[in-house]
């Protein structure tokens, strides 16, 4: 029999609470030619936003994929690795 492995989720203003407000984070160049987007994944502070049909989510770390946005934010999201981050509230976003 299979199991079901359930995913630990966390929301979005539970994320921004902790780590404060998120800055959405535009690749100009190559992920591996971004020196800006290296430092902060080694800071763990950057979240890709998948979109579809669905419900937007996030997930911590860069995650390269269509239909993604990707936030900075200005401290650590280690505490939420793992975790599918729900209920996106974009107006806590800065552009």
């Amino acid at each position: 029999m299979m199991k079901l492995m359930k995913v630990k989720t966390a929301r979005f203003a539970e994320v921004v609470e902790k780590c404060g407000q998120p800055r959405s984070y535009t690749l100009w160049r190559k992920p591996p030619d971004d020196p800006q987007l290296k430092k902060l994944l080694a800071q763990n502070r950057i979240m890709t936003i998948r979109r579809g049909a669905g419900a937007d989510f996030g997930e911590v770390g860069f995650h390269k994929a269509k239909s993604t946005i990707y936030l900075q934010f200005s401290k650590s999201l280690k505490r939420f690795e793992g975790d599918r981050i729900v209920g996106i509230k974009w107006e806590m976003v800065k552009p």
